[in-house]
């Protein structure tokens, strides 16, 4: 009684102090999207006289007029389309609203933001995930607001490594028909993790994309678990459901370890205790499902204070392959059988019109409980009580008409039931509870809209229920009102209307409007209605719907048919709006199954957004509040007729202000849309807050569920494997259709393919994925190793699959050849019944005849068995696949090479070529090559110019410097070509990616990366001349280089003089106290050479150290040479020349060619016939005096001959790859030729090559211009023999000949020590045979220490490593690196001392051969290639064990044939 007293005075206060003249509205987004068309709206009610309206944007000064008209109707209101200007650093605008007549003049002035909103710029990638080598491709799009196409130019585009360095960028890149599409090839080696792509737009504004890489195999099925979300721990027991599909849709077979254990939420306590776990193992059934009964009394799932978890895991191990692939869940434990909570509430109530809520009600499964009874009451007072219907949801209603209340709280109890567990009843008993706050009305006028819960779809159409209830006061004799109605989205006026509504019988009442959700309303809107009342107020409601995220270019993307045999041809349909761009793709599902969150869809689509929705006035730390410019009511108790009125405190009261500003919605008016505010006084008011709920019984929120999966290598037999399948851009015709021909890759999976297309109207859409299923229901799968040695047996096995629904007669025949010798192993025959969704294993001995690759054809037919049906073959699968057969030893490659010059005359030579006594018979082959250009072998070996391993810092830069000098070779003398570049570039791309993972966060480099203490001088200096070399060709991050340049200069002493930090290249060119001048000499030639000036304060410091030390007597030839190429690039002519005439002095001049040598070094291995290859050192001086000489701004003739005569002598070491003995001499050599070949190329050369002997008749080749960089060559039939060879001509030509042959292994060793032994040997029982391998190395040199050096494990025929005791060798630090290449395992050390190192690593045979020859293990150093040691081992297991290894096999494979249950089962 006192609330309604209190409230009727106030309102009478206020009534009484407002006039009721002329109304307006002006209705417009707190935020202006720059460029693009809104709208504003406007309404004048109630004039008594015409007015003329304005309204403008004043910003920076400038006034642009949005609307204006001349209004001479009673009741005005339209809405108009505007552009705001592009805003700048300062977005802060006003709006000035302006109606003027005779004796009205009305006017406002509100301030709104300018926001520069781009368009949405997604980029999608092929795939989410990568493996190293692989290709990136991606591609850029361009849309506006309205999802329609944007040409665009992007200024930069960046791909990002991990460590955040930019491995490749792309500059003005211009879109075609709005997509940019690229590409980008990964290196072998490239750094893991996730990878970045920033697109740059004009605006400054940056798109980001990631992917990984990551090496993977991708699961070929997948694990899924059914469990119960949640459990109450009142329960005994829960069942769990363990299932697992091939990615093509049969079912696997398998066992399956599946455990569950308890967790918890408290991050401090992460063990699980013991005892706290259970665990069972099975078979999976036919269907690929097993269902299990846990009992949950071990668990102990209740606690009073903690919140448990179940974790469940399976793991599956795949019948046959071993596979393994986890599959994980979590189910929740809830202390409660039910829980409820309030949903689909408002905030506010409305005098007069219903409150309207739900209550829904689940158990502790979190399934919807129905027919249950609830108990509402509001304020502690019984309402009344509700049935849950089927979905678990009990609605109510409650009439408001007589409230009064500031705020009211409702609480729901579950009624439970009496017979039920008393106990249980006594400790809980589940409710909820939501408070309600008062909606304010100046004249007791509301407009409630209904709340719709649901998602409105594209294309449905909805009618949304408004309740009204106005005061019918100041209507006079009205009979009706309008109701106006608006839409927002996106931060837009999108839609507007009104609706007349019949006040006669009453003023209060319900009607529809009526919404179609389309992307324009999309993903959200927000729906206004409001009325000018006639007694000054405007009343208003407001609602949010959420509409389905669709486009207007409706795409449908399906398959021709829904499954397919691999290598068939199937057409893609597509369809579109009519003369859409569009993009498709499809990929393996097992890639999806990797990174399912990647995908493209509308979701992501709609993300990019930069405007969804806007809430409230604030905007970028810019408040566009509006002052308040009612007056405050005096807060002052007054007595009237005996009794005392107090204003009532209305703070937490909504108002129709709150619902304009909620919406990011400014409105002018003059009409009231405020509550009123009390002035302050000493009597403090509580602040306002905003409502809460509570309920109790558990969370309301749902557990998130997620999968883990790893797996193993699983061998293929078929050619075409790709992971993206389809990637290509098509256009669709007149009729919006396109049918696109593929052939369907040999994978058996299943491949998921989506398209997304562009329409300049129409604009962008995206097809829901479709998919295809590959699958040959019948095929054969062959297992060979990966090589054998001469002389071995091994046993070929070949496994038929039949997943055909009948049983077939299958034959499985080997074709013969006379490349091999066949022994069955089996009197059965290979002929067999196989039943449905069974295997058939046939095998066989084999004894190769020849040595190189040997081709095995395996063909399986199949027969009906039903003796009704024809007898002919339904279906023939041939698998063909190579073996490696080498021959017994070690390889050797020994090479004679020379530059001839005839100069028109001719040059005869003879090629000798001579065998070793200890030759491996029938192993030796030899070739006769002929090139125009000394480089010209080096170009076709660009990836491989030693035949040695590449896995550190350095080695990779031999892959990488070459391209820069050979480039610059071929640009000087006009041979290159864009492909040629194109390739160049490629190789220097990759090697730049590779080189970027050995860097250290400080921008130094050292040979392992970051596994090293820290960098190297040598190395980093190298990187940092060969990275600004290679800018003409490729990107450079400048920061990388910057960083780098800092790095150096930090390792500058004060005397200029460079300090060795990390190792040198070669140990064996360092010595005493001249140490220091070759490292300075280096770095300050890489400086120079990168293209600092001299005058560069680290170079000028650099040369300061090395004048003060050439003071002294430099007589080690290898600086002397370093010293002069370094005065040379300084153009310090006179210790230039002082250099040279000292290396002249000790030239070693032989047979018209001249070279430098150490005074001590090593004695090179020699070959009958064949010059010995020089060292690495004795090349790389040799080649710093070429570059020295060059350094000449002319050269004499006398100069050039000079010069002639070393390169004569470099030619004769280059090896049969166009590399030399090792990285460094490889890299410098080729820079001198390019130089020297740049100085001296002539187009006008033309000779004949002529090679004949008794048993070969005369070859003749021809040189000229046009096919000098052509290699032609020719093999030598006879060895040993003598071959006669001719050149005449004019001009210059490379001859080489290549000499291979295998030796039995020499007992002998240079500068090392080594021995092999086989421990902890497995072989007896049915396991596959192991052993460890030990090996112990020395050094016995005449250094103290050797350099890098590499131990070459060659594997053992049919045997492979374990590879979880490579990876403990290098977690170990024991090695730094291990690499392994076809049957080699590489293991690189960091140097090898006199002090004896050991490790140990694990093989096992994965496949059965007999008479098994040994192995060879070869140590070497890796500059020093001449000091090395051999040694052999063998399988200590007997010829028995791998006997009893086949009948393990056969045994398993036996078992395999009706139930697939082994683990060891073959693919």
């Amino acid at each position: 009684m006192w609330s309604k007293i209190f409230l009727s005075v106030l309102v009478f206060h206020l009534t009484s102090a407002k006039s009721h003249g002329p109304q307006y509205v002006l209705m417009v987004p707190s935020v202006l999207q720059s460029i693009s068309p809104q709208r504003l709206c406007v309404q004048l009610y109630n004039l008594s006289e015409p007015l003329s309206l304005n309204v403008h944007l004043e910003y920076h000064g400038i006034n642009t007029t949005l609307f204006e008209e001349s209004v001479t109707e009673n009741n005005f209101f339209q809405c108009r389309e505007f552009k705001a200007p592009l805003a700048t650093s300062d977005p802060l605008a006003f709006i000035t609203f302006s109606a003027k007549g005779h004796t009205v003049h009305l006017s406002e002035r509100r301030s709104v933001a300018i926001q520069n909103v781009d368009g949405v710029v997604f980029i999608q990638t092929d795939k989410p995930i990568y493996k190293p080598a692989q290709t990136v491709m991606f591609r850029v799009v361009s849309l506006d607001n309205s999802f329609k196409p944007v040409q665009e130019t992007y200024p930069l585009i960046i791909l990002q490594d991990p460590q955040r360095n930019r491995i490749f960028q792309w500059l003005d890149v211009t879109s075609k028909n709005a997509i940019v599409q690229l590409s980008f090839p990964l290196i072998q080696e490239p750094i893991l993790g996730s990878y970045e792509i920033i697109v740059e737009k004009k605006s400054g504004d940056k798109t980001y994309h990631w992917f990984t890489v990551e090496e993977y195999v991708l699961p070929k099925f997948e694990v899924t678990i059914n469990a119960p979300k949640r459990i109450s721990f009142l329960d005994q027991e829960l069942k769990v459901n363990v299932c697992a599909v091939y990615t093509y849709g049969q079912p696997v077979q398998g066992r399956v370890q599946l455990s569950v254990c308890r967790k918890h939420y408290n991050d401090k306590c992460n063990e699980t205790p013991k005892g706290f776990c259970e665990a069972v193992t099975a078979q999976l059934g036919k269907d690929g499902c097993i269902t299990k009964v846990i009992n949950t009394k071990t668990f102990k799932l209740y606690h009073p204070r903690m919140l448990w978890s179940l974790e469940v895991e399976a793991i599956l191990t795949e019948d046959g392959t071993g596979v393994q692939i986890v599959g994980t869940d979590y189910i929740s434990i809830y202390q409660a059988r039910e829980r409820m909570w309030f949903k689909n509430m408002d905030t506010y109530y409305k005098r007069g019109i219903p409150y309207y809520g739900e209550i829904q009600m689940e158990n502790e499964d979190g399934i919807p409980v129905a027919n249950e009874t609830i108990k509402l009451e509001l304020n502690e007072k019984h309402v009344a009580d509700y049935i849950t219907n089927e979905n678990g949801t009990a609605r109510f209603s409650i009439d408001t008409s007589e409230f009064f209340e500031p705020s009211f709280k409702l609480r729901a109890k579950y009624a439970v039931d009496d017979c039920r567990d008393l106990v249980w009843m006594d400790t809980y008993e589940p409710e909820t509870t939501y408070h309600i706050q008062r909606f304010y009305s100046r004249t007791n006028s509301f407009v409630k809209l209904e709340h719709i819960p649901e998602m409105l779809s594209c294309g449905q159409q909805r009618r949304i229920m408004v309740h009204y209830i106005l005061n019918k006061e100041g209507y006079k004799d009205a009979t009706s009102v309008n109701f106006y109605y608006m839409v927002m989205s996106k931060g837009k006026i999108v839609l507007n209307g009104q609706q007349q509504v019949s006040i006669t019988d009453a003023p209060y009442g319900t009607f529809f409007i009526s919404l179609t959700g389309s992307e324009k309303l999309a993903p959200s809107a927000r729906l206004l209605v409001y009325t000018l009342h006639p007694g000054g107020e405007l009343v208003a409601d407001s609602t949010r719907l959420q509409i389905e995220k669709c486009f207007k270019n409706k795409v449908q993307l399906q398959f021709s048919k829904k499954q397919g045999l691999p290598a068939s041809n199937i057409s893609l349909l597509l369809e579109a709006a009519a003369n859409s761009y569009c993009a498709l793709r499809a990929v393996d599902q097992s890639v999806l199954l990797l990174r399912p969150e990647q995908e493209l869809s509308a979701d992501t689509i709609y993300n990019q957004l930069r405007v969804q929705e806007y809430y409230g006035y604030y905007y970028n730390g810019l408040n566009l509040e509006d002052d308040n410019e009612e007056p405050c009511i005096p807060v002052t108790d007054t007595f009237f007729n005996g009794l005392y009125y107090v204003p009532v405190n209305v703070t937490r009261d909504g108002d129709v202000y709150g619902v304009f500003r909620n919406m990011g919605l400014k409105v002018f008016t003059n009409s009231t849309i405020r509550k009123p505010v009390l002035c302050p006084s000493d009597k403090a008011c509580p602040k306002e807050s905003t409502p809460h709920y509570g309920f109790s019984g558990g969370s309301a929120g749902e557990d998130g569920r997620k999968m883990m999966g790893q797996s193993y290598v699983i061998k293929t037999v078929r050619k075409f494997f790709p992971e993206t399948w389809i990637w290509d851009l098509v256009h669709i015709d007149s009729n919006g259709k396109a049918s696109v021909s593929f052939t369907i890759p040999d994978t058996i999976t299943e491949w998921k393919a989506s398209a997304f297309c562009l329409e300049e109207e129409a604009g962008f859409g995206i097809s829901p994925s479709t998919s295809l299923t590959a699958f040959q229901p019948f095929f054969v799968d062959m297992t060979l190793p990966y090589s054998i040695v001469r002389g071995e047996k091994f046993h070929l096995i070949a496994n038929v699959f039949n997943f055909l629904n009948k049983c077939i007669e299958v034959s499985t025949v080997l074709q013969e050849s006379r490349d091999y010798k066949i022994e069955p192993l089996s009197e059965e025959g290979n002929t067999a019944r196989v039943c449905a969704n069974e295997r058939k294993t046939s095998s066989w001995t084999i004894i190769p005849q020849k040595l190189g690759n040997v081709s095995f054809t395996v063909t399986a037919e199949t027969k009906s068995s039903d003796a009704s049906q024809e007898q002919g073959v339904e279906r023939v699968d041939t698998v063909i696949q190579l073996l490696l057969v080498e021959p017994e030893g070690i390889k050797k490659e020994v090479t004679q090479s020379s530059l001839i010059c005839t100069k028109g005359r001719t040059v005869s030579e003879m090629v000798s070529p001579k065998l070793p006594e200890n030759l491996v018979q029938g192993s030796a082959r030899a070739s006769f090559s002929v090139l125009g250009d000394l480089l010209g072998m080096a170009m076709r070996n660009m990836e491989n110019l030693l035949q040695m391993p590449y896995g550190c810092g350095e080695q990779n830069m031999v892959l990488f410097a070459p391209n820069i000098y050979i480039l610059d070779y071929l640009n000087k003398t006009g041979q290159l070509t864009k492909e040629i570049e194109s390739k160049g570039a490629g190789y220097l791309t990759s090697g730049y990616q590779k080189q970027l993972s050995y860097k250290h966060p400080d921008g130094s480099y050292s040979s392992f990366g970051t596994r090293d203490a820290e960098g190297s001088t040598w190395l980093t200096a190298f990187v940092y001349k060969s990275f600004s070399q290679s800018k003409r060709y490729i990107y450079i991050d400048d920061d990388v280089q910057t960083q780098t340049l800092i790095w150096l200069a930090s390792k500058q002493k004060p005397d200029g003089c460079f300090q060795n930090v990390g190792n040198h290249f070669n140990n064996a060119l360092e010595g005493g106290a001249e140490d220091g001048i070759s490292l300075t000499a280096y770095v300050t030639a890489a400086l120079l050479e990168a293209g600092l000036p001299s005058s560069h304060t680290v170079v000028q410091n650099g040369l300061s150290c090395l004048d003060a030390a050439s003071v002294r007597n430099v007589d080690n030839v290898y600086y002397q040479a370093l010293l002069a190429y370094t005065y040379g690039l300084a153009g310090n002519k006179e210790k230039w020349r002082f250099f040279l005439k000292e290396l002249d002095k000790s030239a070693t001049k032989v047979g018209g060619s001249v070279h430098w040598e150490r005074k001590d070094k090593p004695l090179a291995e020699k070959f009958p016939s064949f010059n010995s290859r020089a060292a690495s050192a004795e090349i790389e001086m040799t080649c710093y005096v070429i570059l020295a000489l060059l350094q000449r701004p002319t050269l004499t003739q006398e100069e050039l001959s000079y010069v002639a005569q070393i390169v004569q002598w470099v030619a004769k070491q280059q090896n049969p790859y166009g590399g030399f003995s090792s990285t460094q001499d490889t890299v410098v050599a080729l820079q001198a030729l390019a130089q020297y070949g740049s100085l001296t190329f002539s187009k006008d050369g033309k000779n004949t090559v002529e090679i004949s002997s008794k048993e070969l008749p005369k070859k003749v080749f021809q040189v000229d211009n046009r096919n000098r960089l052509l290699l032609q060559q020719v093999s030598l039939p006879s060895l040993p023999g003598n071959y006669n060879v001719e050149v005449k001509g004019s001009g210059c030509v490379y001859l080489q000949t290549t000499l291979r042959y295998n030796i039995y292994l020499p007992q002998k060793a240079s500068g090392f020590s080594l021995s092999v032994e086989t421990v902890n040997d497995s072989c007896a029982g049915s396991f596959l045979p192991k052993f460890d391998l030990v090996l112990s190395a020395s050094y016995a040199g005449k250094r103290s220490i050797s350099n890098m050096a590499i131990i070459d494990v060659k594997m053992l025929s049919g045997f492979v490593p374990v590879r979880s005791s490579l990876q403990k060798l290098q977690d170990d630090r024991k090695v730094m690196q291990v690499d392994t290449r076809n049957n080699h395992i590489f293991f690189y050390l960091a140097n090898v001392s006199q002090e004896e190192i050991r490790f140990s690593f694990s093989v096992e045979q994965n496949l059965p051969v007999s008479d098994i020859k040994p192995a060879s293990v070869h140590l070497y150093d890796y500059y020093e290639t001449d000091e090395y040691a051999l040694a052999e081992y063998n399988t200590p297991c007997s010829q028995a064990s791998s006997e009893n290894l086949l009948g393990v096999r056969k045994r398993r494979n036996d078992s395999c044939e009706n139930v697939m249950l082994d683990p060891h089962c073959p693919e």
